[in-house]
């Protein structure tokens, strides 16, 4: 006989877990037992980097379980997370780790928005996804260098991504304020990124593919300035907002759509630094080898150390140095201390007792 606690609701979690529910698991293991910390995420993809985030505050006293908010099905994404957390009820024993996207910025202008910035067990990235933290520009170079298992630096990624970002910084601050509006149809995320693409030519072309996605981006914020006159003032008070949250002209690529940046921006550039890398090292060991036999082998040995440079920016943690990272970090060690300063009761006899 299927009893309550293993009823469905919509196909998501058990109708009766909360973080009361976790409580009174952890009450079940005895005094002391390490407390588990079911934190719900996003996508499977999303799991390694909170682990990652995650790890580092378990002790002898407690644990993190990182998981998908739905055992029954697959429904994914933010929303779900939410929707689980504001069903069931999140608190010092289930917390929600998810993408801020612009949530974060739009200071809750939107009741999702409002919702994640008001719920202190909703744990978000500040910048717009994951694959903004693995396009971390200072890291990039060490990235190609575990690609190509060459350490020659022959581009700047941080000087590249500062100018990307001071150039389309202008552009953002309109699509936020349009955002923060909720005239969304003025100028949409795929509008942005449209305006804020890059063709990708050589390595010695960077400097004329942006200055083409300046002029672009100035066409676009006169046609916008024609559409929509008298935004003056607001433009420049969503901008000083912007600024305040720590959104600078040279990290604007933090904020942009993840998957944009990661798939049209970052990941191209650094193929075509690692595709010159590669001969480069391949011209080295032809230089130098001294017969036939030894150039193919070696050829062959580093052909199969290589790595694809997607699998290596998927790996990529050389943001944990970055400013909005710090900051996630914190909210994390935020809830914790809200833990040791207002421990759950223990369960009462009428508390529900969960399956095991």
């Amino acid at each position: 006989m299927t009893s309550k606690y293993d009823r469905r609701q919509g196909g998501g979690l058990v109708q009766s877990v909360s973080s009361d529910y976790f409580h009174a698991a952890n009450v079940l293991k005895g005094r002391n037992a390490r407390k588990r910390i079911v934190a719900y995420v996003e996508s499977y993809e999303d799991i390694p980097f909170w682990r990652l985030v995650l790890s580092d505050f378990e002790d002898e006293t407690r644990y993190f379980e990182v998981m998908l908010p739905s055992k029954t099905n697959l429904n994914k994404g933010k929303k779900q997370a939410l929707i689980n957390l504001m069903q069931q009820g999140g608190g010092q024993n289930m917390i929600a780790c998810v993408d801020a996207d612009y949530d974060y910025l739009l200071q809750g202008k939107t009741n999702q928005s409002e919702f994640l910035l008001s719920n202190p067990y909703v744990i978000h990235t500040y910048v717009y996804a994951i694959e903004n933290y693995q396009c971390y520009a200072p890291s990039l170079h060490n990235v190609c260098v575990m690609a190509t298992l060459n350490d020659h630096i022959i581009f700047d990624f941080y000087d590249f991504l500062t100018q990307y970002s001071r150039i389309v910084f202008p552009l953002f601050v309109w699509n936020i304020m349009i955002y923060r509006l909720r005239k969304f149809s003025w100028f949409t995320i795929t509008d942005f990124n449209n305006t804020a693409s890059i063709s990708h030519a050589g390595l010695p072309e960077i400097n004329n593919v942006l200055r083409k996605l300046s002029h672009k981006v100035h066409v676009k914020i006169d046609d916008l300035r024609r559409k929509h006159p008298g935004m003056k003032d607001l433009y420049i008070s969503t901008r000083d907002s912007l600024l305040s949250m720590g959104v600078t002209p040279e990290t604007t690529y933090l904020y942009i759509q993840g998957h944009h940046l990661f798939d049209n921006v970052v990941s191209p550039t650094m193929q075509r630094v690692c595709d010159t890398l590669r001969r480069e090292r391949e011209r080295e060991i032809r230089s130098k080898a001294m017969h036939s036999v030894q150039l193919q082998n070696e050829l062959s040995s580093y052909n199969k150390s290589q790595s694809d440079i997607v699998s290596m920016l998927k790996k990529n943690q050389g943001y944990i140095h970055s400013e909005p990272y710090k900051r996630m970090r914190h909210d994390v060690e935020e809830v914790l201390n809200r833990q040791n300063k207002n421990p759950e009761p223990p369960c009462s006899a009428n508390n529900t007792t969960p399956h095991p």
